[in-house]
C-alpha cells in the first residue's frame, strides 16, 4: 500500500480494510489505534510501543505498512481525520441549534460516515460477497431491532431484481428460517455492534447448517465479524444527538445497494436462457 493524498483522509479506513491481512502484532497495533485514535496522536512512538509491549521498530513498520513514511506522518493523518472535521461537526451540535442548522449538521455527519465507509471497503471482500450472492440458491437477511428493518428493506430490493430473498422481523421465525438453510444458501447478518445476543444465536444456528454467511457490521472484533465467512464493515459517527445506531443505517443501506447494483450488472452480462 503506497501513500497518496486520499490516505490522509482515510487512515482509519485503511486500517479497517486491511485488518484481516495483518499479522498478530500488526492487529495489536491496529486495535490500539482504532480504539484510541484521539489518544495516539498525543503519544510518542516509544510510548505506544511500551503500551503494547512491542518494539519501536514494529510500530514504525506498521506505519509504513499502511502507506505512510513513518509514525509521525501517520499521526498527522490521524489528527486530520479524527479532529477535523469530525470533532468540529460534533461539537457544533447543541440543544440551541435551530432546525435548519441541525439538519445540515446531521447530513454532514451522515456524509462523513459514508465517506469513511467507502474508504474502509475491502474490494476483495466485496467481490467474494457478490460471488456468494450470485450463486446462492436463496438469500436470507437477518437483523434485530433497527437492523431488522434494514434486513427487510434489503430482501425487498433483492427480490425486485429476481433473486430468491426473504427476511422476517420476529426472532422465533428467524430461528426457524435459519435452521432450514442449506449449504447452497447465503445468510446476510446485519448488526451495527456485531454483539447483539439474539443475532449471535441466529448466526450459531446458521453456521450449523453449512450455509455461507456475510456480516455487515461496524465492529472489527465482534462475535458477528469473527464468525461469518465474509465481514463487510461500515463506519458511523456518534454524537449525543445522533446515536451511532441511527447513522449506521445510512451506511448499511448504501453497502446493500452496492451489492444489489453489482448483481444487476452481472445479470445484464449473462446470456439469456
Amino acid at each position: 500500500m503506497k501513500g497518496n493524498q486520499t490516505m490522509t483522509q482515510n487512515c482509519l479506513g485503511t486500517i479497517r480494510s486491511s485488518y484481516s491481512k495483518f499479522s498478530e502484532k500488526e492487529k495489536k497495533i491496529a486495535d490500539y489505534i482504532l480504539e484510541k485514535p484521539e489518544t495516539i496522536i498525543h503519544r510518542t512512538i516509544n510510548e505506544v510501543a511500551d503500551d503494547l509491549n512491542i518494539a519501536d521498530a514494529t510500530v514504525f513498520r506498521f506505519s509504513k505498512r499502511i502507506g505512510f513514511k513513518g509514525f509521525q506522518a501517520m499521526k498527522i493523518a490521524l489528527a486530520s481525520e479524527v479532529i477535523t472535521p469530525v470533532r468540529s461537526i460534533q461539537e457544533e451540535i447543541t440543544e440551541e441549534d435551530i432546525e435548519k442548522n441541525l439538519t445540515e449538521k446531521i447530513f454532514k455527519l451522515n456524509i462523513r460516515s459514508l465517506q469513511n465507509t467507502l474508504g474502509s471497503i475491502d474490494n476483495q471482500s466485496i467481490k467474494k460477497a457478490i460471488d456468494l450472492i450470485q450463486h446462492a440458491n436463496r438469500i436470507e437477511f437477518y437483523g434485530s431491532g433497527l437492523s431488522s428493518i434494514i434486513a427487510m428493506n434489503a430482501s425487498f430490493k433483492f427480490m425486485s431484481i429476481g433473486m430468491k430473498a426473504s427476511a422476517c422481523m420476529d426472532s422465533n421465525l428467524q430461528t426457524i428460517s435459519a435452521s432450514n438453510l442449506t449449504k447452497n444458501d447465503v445468510a446476510i447478518i446485519i448488526s451495527h455492534s456485531g454483539s447483539n445476543q439474539d443475532t449471535i444465536t441466529i448466526l450459531k444456528t446458521i453456521n450449523e447448517t453449512g450455509a455461507k454467511t456475510i456480516g455487515i457490521t461496524s465492529s472489527l472484533n465482534s462475535p458477528i465479524s469473527l464468525n461469518v465467512d465474509i465481514a463487510l464493515y461500515t463506519s458511523t459517527e456518534e454524537t449525543e444527538n445522533l446515536p451511532a445506531g441511527f447513522s449506521s443505517q445510512i451506511t448499511q443501506l448504501a453497502l446493500i445497494d452496492a451489492l444489489c447494483s453489482s448483481i444487476i450488472k452481472i445479470k445484464k452480462k449473462l446470456p439469456q436462457k
